[in-house]
């Protein structure tokens, strides 16, 4: 069989028992598509359109993933439309180092003044290449750690093949559909990249968490960057056109951007798992952190600024976990799960060439959704540990992680590099090296909130007489020993981590540095409870995912769109609001509801620039709208496009609906919301006075 098409017996078998469900129709909009194997004719006969390879490669080549977000590329000289959300850290760091106000925003009225945002990339994809079989026939007969190791080994040959050591690029190897296929991903990365706009937070994020997730909104949620090449604005030949004119209900649009994460192909038990353990015990945390941070917050201005950034990370977090366990709470999603299930086996059982799934690799044998189940069992018991110890470590403290890097490359690089763990080549330490000397500010007692949080959080779920957790406090409260690791360190100086980063395992334990010293006592530990998750879980999971990916391979092809995995996708879908019960959700918003919305206090308090400019604003501009678009946390920042490939929004939330969307998609339910241009374009005209910029965005 060729990889990618449907089999002919297991479609017949597929259709006679009803795997194509007859619900299926009602999710013709599902679907975030790699760029390589978009619906182009689906779409066209759809709606009537004529888009082809040329309309796919514009959209494609102007395309930019961020850190954890998404843009577009809107001129020749490298400047990026993304969400103002997404900028938050850079103005945060800006405001530290009196930059910028985090009450004003930020405006560059030259290039001059254009700032550099610490620490954040860019990637424009520039090729994309099939490794399936190369990927495939490595890991054949394998399993456990030799698996592991084997496709960490090739992927690292056929990165440096494409990238070497040429910082400009990025090279990533992508599994799609749980290992059904691979592609080689290079991108070209920009690494300076400045702030040009930002409005005034308290618009830019009007509503603040009650409106998160939900619609109408009316908040101003978006910024321009600029890419630099060699301290100039980048040349950037490929770019999308920008038209203020607002789209009509039922007009087709489609989102460009990088889907971080969507769980789709998971199997029901997978998704009980996640039900019963790990996702209540994120709510649980993310539920305490929120109150601890809005109680920190409450002690004075400069704590409710400092903080403000990290809250809204928290409380968006706490409701997209809450979302996702409310859905899998859902009995009738669970029970679809199984169906599918179900069927796809019946579909496999009915084919000679697939009915014997086993192998010879490990734990790979016989029926790959029970191995799956049995490494469920294995993750409940390994994942508090895994979670406390090794993923979740640190609690988001900067230093933490900074120490914690620092410590493992120095342990790796002293291997032979056939002995380092997956992921520790060359490239990465040349990569950790560029981001530990970028200067950025350090709060401590936000540093010390984290670590105290984390450290009492451990003690709880692990429980005071496990080793780990007397390793990690000693005869200190979780209190006193985030003090102390956060007075003495020294690592908020970038000079200091990279000389730290030079060093080897002897030299490091030499510094007296408390918090090196305090990982280097329990990264043992830590790496352990890693090795027993990879081996216990994710290598068993791992090529019992590729067994059913090659089933529903042969069932569908590429006519299911693979799981989210950050790398630049394309969704279709058009204008629509929803009906829930008796309510009816318009698709639009206007700027008159905004000034309605209004009350003078946060989080609906407009700035002095929105209240003195209402005269001058059209009421009936439209504001932002939603789309039955699929799409996903890192979409934040995507550009929204017509049929012409015109830029007509950025999408910057979805509705309460779409968090389910990690597991199944609903098109009567699920939605897009989108700030459009046209409004962006009248405040840029009629209130920032922003001029140049319009004119380099081709509008008057």
């Amino acid at each position: 069989m060729i990889p990618g098409r449907p089999h002919s017996a297991i479609l017949a078998a597929a259709v006679a028992i009803g795997l194509f469900w007859p619900g299926a129709s009602a999710r013709a909009e599902e679907g975030m598509w790699t760029f390589e194997t978009f619906p182009l004719a689906r779409v066209n006969a759809a709606y009537g359109l004529r888009l082809d390879q040329a309309w796919l490669d514009r959209a494609r080549g102007a395309a930019v993933r961020l850190n954890g977000c998404s843009g577009s590329i809107l001129s020749p000289e490298g400047l990026v439309l993304t969400n103002a959300h997404c900028i938050a850290p850079c103005l945060q760091d800006l405001t530290d180092r009196r930059e910028a106000d985090m009450e004003s925003g930020f405006t560059a009225t030259g290039r001059d003044e254009e700032r550099t945002c610490p620490g954040q990339t860019a990637d424009v994809l520039i090729d994309v290449q099939d490794v399936t079989e190369r990927m495939i026939a490595v890991a054949a007969d394998l399993g456990g750690a030799s698996l592991i190791q084997a496709q960490f080994r090739t992927e690292e040959a056929i990165r440096q093949e494409a990238c070497g050591g040429d910082a400009r690029f990025t090279c990533q190897v992508i599994d799609f559909h749980s290992g059904g296929r691979f592609a080689l991903y290079k991108y070209r990365t920009y690494r300076d990249v400045r702030l040009v706009f930002a409005p005034e937070p308290s618009v830019s994020s009007f509503g603040g968490d009650p409106d998160n997730f939900n619609f109408p909104r009316y908040s101003l949620d978006f910024a321009f960057l600029r890419l630099y090449d060699d301290d100039r604005p980048a040349a950037t030949p490929q770019q999308l056109r920008w038209s203020s004119a607002a789209p009509r209900a039922g007009e087709p649009t489609f989102v460009a951007g990088n889907p971080a994460m969507t769980l789709r192909q998971s199997t029901a038990a997978q998704l009980l798992r996640q039900r019963d353990q790990g996702l209540p015990i994120v709510v649980g945390q993310l539920a305490e952190l929120r109150g601890r941070l809005l109680q920190y917050s409450e002690t004075g201005p400069r704590q409710a600024e400092a903080a403000a950034t990290a809250l809204s990370g928290v409380e968006n977090s706490y409701k997209v976990v809450t979302g996702q366990l409310s859905a899998l709470l859902n009995d009738d999603l669970i029970q679809t799960k199984q169906a599918e299930e179900e069927a796809l086996r019946q579909a496999v059982a009915a084919d000679p060439e697939l009915a014997d799934m086993g192998g010879s690799g490990g734990d790979s044998g016989g029926d790959p959704w029970a191995v799956i189940a049995r490494a469920q069992t294995a993750a409940r018991d390994l994942y508090p540990t895994f979670r406390q110890l090794e993923a979740a470590a640190g609690g988001g403290a900067t230093l933490y992680g900074y120490a914690r890097t620092i410590v493992r490359v120095s342990q790796e690089r002293a291997k032979p590099p056939e002995e380092r763990r997956p992921g520790y080549s060359d490239a990465y330490f040349a990569a950790v090296a560029r981001r530990l000397a970028i200067g950025k500010p350090i709060q401590p007692e936000l540093e010390r909130l984290y670590l105290t949080f984390w450290l009492q959080k451990t003690r709880e779920l692990l429980t005071v007489d496990d080793p780990n957790v007397r390793t990690l406090l000693g005869d200190e409260s979780p209190e006193a020993l985030a003090e102390r690791l956060v007075e003495g360190a020294t690592l908020a100086d970038p000079d200091t981590r990279v000389a730290m980063l030079a060093m080897t395992p002897d030299e490091l334990a030499a510094t007296d540095d408390p918090m090196i010293a305090f990982v280097m006592a329990n990264d043992t530990a830590a790496q352990l409870a890693r090795t027993e998750w990879e081996l216990a879980v994710e290598a068993p999971v791992t090529r019992a995912q590729e067994q059913i990916a090659r089933a529903r391979f042969a069932v569908h092809g590429d006519a299911v769109a693979p799981d989210a995995t950050f790398t630049l996708r394309l969704s279709y879908g058009k204008v629509a609001g929803w009906t829930q019960g008796r309510r009816t959700v318009e698709p639009f918003t206007r700027v008159a509801g905004l000034y309605e919305r209004a009350t003078g206090t946060a989080p609906f308090r407009l700035p002095e620039s929105w209240t003195e400019a209402r005269e001058a604003m059209n009421p009936q501009t439209l504001f932002a709208y939603v789309t039955t678009n699929d799409i996903t946390s890192g979409n934040s920042g995507s550009p929204v496009l017509n049929a012409r490939g015109e830029v007509i929004g950025t999408a910057f939330d979805g509705n309460i609906h779409s968090i389910a969307g990690t597991f199944a998609y609903d098109e009567r339910l699920n939605r897009t919301v989108v700030l459009s241009t046209a409004v962006m374009t009248e405040a840029l005209r009629d209130i920032y006075r922003q001029t140049h910029l319009l004119k380099e965005l081709g509008q008057r």
